[in-house]
């Protein structure tokens, strides 16, 4: 039995989007199933509905770009970053009117089953058009920040690590060459998954995420610093901090540019440290600093070989889950290996999170990649922990100086 599939992305995108779409159609196709590409998210649906858009223009095929030449048939969806489809829904599906005209759209296209890429916030809202409309629902994830609950492993995680990586590779080299204190801003939302895993594969000194240091008070400051020191009496004179853009200001508040409130910061409380006269200190005062925030790159690039294996196998699992009638799933990849979980189980944990601020998959204090930062000497916010030099804390306070009573 020939059956229709509408895919879409929504949401922010990410390296691997096309890949999924790519899987999506081979996948279907081998089946003898007809996939329709649904353009700027539930936006297509509407104009599906208003017949701005016929069905049959929706079509997808095995190869997606007729190249003529040579290059004829040449299949390269899994190279391409951003999303085919477009990502971008203007419409608010909460309004009647709206909902109404995207669900309408749906039963227009006769649809069997309906694949989503997208993250929380996207399965947040279109599952809840999927009970209106009783629709047969595929949720797949996608995130940068690797925030998606239940799932290890999210479409595009891998490759943003990658990127900031090579960013955080690039940085060393300027702030080597200028003696100076590379303070990078990192994307992540309320999670610190990107930070933490790029910051330890990219060499940072100093890794500051939500789940471990949610504001940046007077002590994170001047173990900061006291890190930096360190750092200078062994001879090396430069250094890398790592922030994500989930943590806050001393008052609590999220900053729009973290990295730059944080970079003087760290300039301001290495003079204080300085004026106490202590030798360790005593040079503080030539520390300088810089910020630099990555921004929208780390959402682009060619998808690392692990994305697109992690595109390839989501893709085909949820062809198989509607093959077998299992509908409204979430592909998740759990302990090495593709599953499908109901989509009952997940959005409840998604909606309780988002009604109380806080992230739906944060970094776990106990992560084994935490643990394995702070084993390399990089700081992540653990005043307890301690260097290779046994002989005295790096953190110790000097006699004349309360990091906790230190303002500046």
């Amino acid at each position: 039995m020939c059956k229709k599939i509408g895919v879409l992305t929504s949401g922010g995108d990410c390296p691997g989007l096309n890949a999924v779409i790519r899987s999506v159609v081979k996948c279907a196709s081998y089946r003898g199933w007809e996939v329709y590409g649904i353009p700027r998210g539930t936006d297509g649906l509407m104009a599906v509905y208003q017949g701005l858009c016929q069905p049959e223009d929706l079509l997808l095929h095995e190869h997606g770009f007729n190249i003529p030449g040579i290059l004829q048939g040449l299949d390269i969806l899994q190279f391409l970053s951003g999303s085919v489809l477009g990502s971008l829904s203007r419409g608010n599906p909460s309004q009647p009117e709206i909902s109404q005209q995207i669900i309408g759209g749906y039963k227009r296209l006769e649809l069997d089953a309906l694949i989503v890429i997208g993250g929380d916030g996207s399965f947040d809202i279109i599952y809840d058009l999927a009970h209106r409309g009783n629709w047969n629902l595929i949720a797949i994830p996608k995130t940068i920040d690797n925030d998606v609950p239940f799932t290890e492993r999210s479409i595009g995680f891998d490759t943003a690590v990658s990127t900031v990586t090579n960013a955080l590779y690039d940085l060393t080299f300027t702030a080597a060459s200028h003696d100076r204190v590379m303070v990078v801003q990192v994307m992540g939302r309320d999670a610190g998954h990107l930070s933490l895993y790029a910051g330890i594969a990219g060499g940072a000194d100093v890794i500051l995420i939500p789940e471990l240091v949610p504001t940046i008070h007077e002590g994170i400051l001047h173990q900061i610093c006291s890190r930096i020191a360190k750092l200078r009496q062994k001879g090396r004179r430069f250094a890398l901090v790592v922030v994500s853009e989930g943590v806050k200001n001393r008052d609590g508040r999220k900053e729009r540019y973290i990295g730059d409130y944080l970079s003087d910061r760290i300039r301001e409380h290495s003079l204080v440290l300085c004026s106490t006269g202590h030798d360790k200190y005593c040079d503080m005062n030539q520390v300088d600093t810089r910020a630099t925030t990555l921004g929208h790159i780390q959402r682009s690039g060619v998808p690392t070989s692990v994305d697109r294996l992690l595109a390839a196998a989501f893709g085909s699992k949820a062809i198989d889950v509607i093959a077998e009638n299992q509908h409204n799933q979430l592909i998740i990849w759990k302990e090495s290996q593709v599953q499908a979980i109901p989509l009952a189980d997940v959005i409840p944990e998604i909606r309780q999170c988002h009604r109380e601020n806080r992230c739906p998959a944060p970094v776990k204090h106990d992560d084994y990649m935490v643990s394995v930062a702070q084993s390399l000497g990089i700081y992540t916010g653990n005043e307890r922990f301690h260097f290779s030099d046994q002989r005295e804390s790096c953190w110790a306070e000097p006699s004349n100086v309360n990091a906790e009573a230190v303002h500046v």
